[in-house]
């Protein structure tokens, strides 16, 4: 049974209660869910209330409402859920994804590019110059964003590059820590190489470029947890 929405946030317990019905298997992918005078009912809240928590969870990918039929479940997979569990790891674990992602994704660019693909990839290096500290570093941050993500189009591999994409927000502070925690930044002659073992087409070479450029910062978050405090 549907358990009331307390009196604060509304909308969100609201949310909240349809989501602990799908992921307890009630209300399975592909079912219709109560319609709106029966979820207020049931929630004890107002039909507005209930139109704003559909909303929310339509907007995270669970729910899909279709014109004249209803709203039906769409998917059981909260993804802020997982963004929310990402944002507790450490930015040693950050990095650690970062790696395993980009170095399989530049293996499979040194496979796959085109000549095309490669003047992007220059272009993009390019365009993103040496690291400032202009609008507190953000232009930069995009520009070398756009540069790692084209490797990952590159690639070729939809859940791949959708996977870093999901994680961007994750990417983007790794790269500030280069900029405002002290870690060792990549200088332009590593994405270079990286970009040069892309254009040879030999993986394994592209996936060390890609480890060698990654190693020094994630060794220096190992050396500050494994230092002791004074």
């Amino acid at each position: 049974m549907l358990l009331q929405a307390p009196r604060t946030s509304l909308a969100d317990s609201a949310a909240d209660s349809i989501r602990a019905e799908i992921a307890a298997g009630r209300w399975t992918v592909g079912s219709r869910i109560p319609i709106e005078p029966q979820l207020a009912q049931l929630l004890g809240v107002s039909r507005g209330t209930v139109r704003e928590a559909v909303k929310t969870l339509v907007s995270r990918g669970l729910l899909e409402v279709r014109q004249g039929s209803g709203t039906y479940v769409r998917s059981g997979f909260d993804p802020s859920l997982s963004l929310q569990k990402m944002r507790r790891a450490s930015l040693r674990d950050q990095f650690e994804v970062r790696r395993a992602l980009e170095v399989e994704a530049a293996r499979l660019a040194a496979l796959r590019h085109t000549a095309k693909d490669l003047r992007n990839l220059k272009a993009l290096l390019e365009r993103r110059g040496a690291p400032d500290a202009k609008d507190g570093g953000a232009s930069f941050i995009e520009r070398d964003l756009a540069f790692h993500l084209a490797i990952v189009d590159i690639s070729g591999n939809l859940a791949l590059a959708e996977t870093c994409r999901f994680i961007a927000g994750y990417i983007k502070e790794t790269i500030a820590s280069t900029m405002n925690a002290g870690l060792p930044e990549p200088d332009t002659a590593a994405h270079i190489a990286i970009v040069e073992a892309i254009a040879s087409r030999n993986a394994d070479r592209a996936a060390e470029a890609v480890r060698a450029f990654m190693s020094p910062m994630i060794d220096s978050l190992a050396q500050d947890e494994a230092e002791p405090v004074r």
